[in-house]
């Protein structure tokens, strides 16, 4: 039996306001556990990005590197990390690939 803040009269509605309850917790949980899994990996993605800068010695300045840090989409930090491997200069991260090349 589940306590409410207003009164549930009938044993089926007491019945079917827990299970509903229930479900919505179990899912809330659910979808706050993705977001953080999430959030967490693109966190790594950024701090490996910064990793890879930092061994070519580059010097990040405050703003690239807040852009960075700010950036959730994993699959964005993973393609600034590649370009990261082989930039001549940190304007080469961010710079769109050049269409004409092979």
């Amino acid at each position: 039996m589940t306590s409410t803040d207003w009164p549930v009269y009938t044993p089926w509605a007491r019945e079917h306001y827990g299970r509903g309850l229930e479900e919505g917790q179990t899912r809330g949980k659910a979808e706050g556990k993705a977001e953080g899994k999430a959030e967490g990996k693109a966190e790594e993605a950024a701090k490996m990005l910064l990793l890879v800068l930092a061994a070519r010695d580059f010097d990040v300045p405050d703003d690239m590197r807040a852009r960075i840090a700010a950036c959730a989409d994993v699959a964005q930090l993973e393609e600034w990390t590649s370009r990261a491997v082989t930039a001549q200069a940190l304007q080469d991260l961010f710079s769109e690939p050049d269409a004409q090349r092979p």
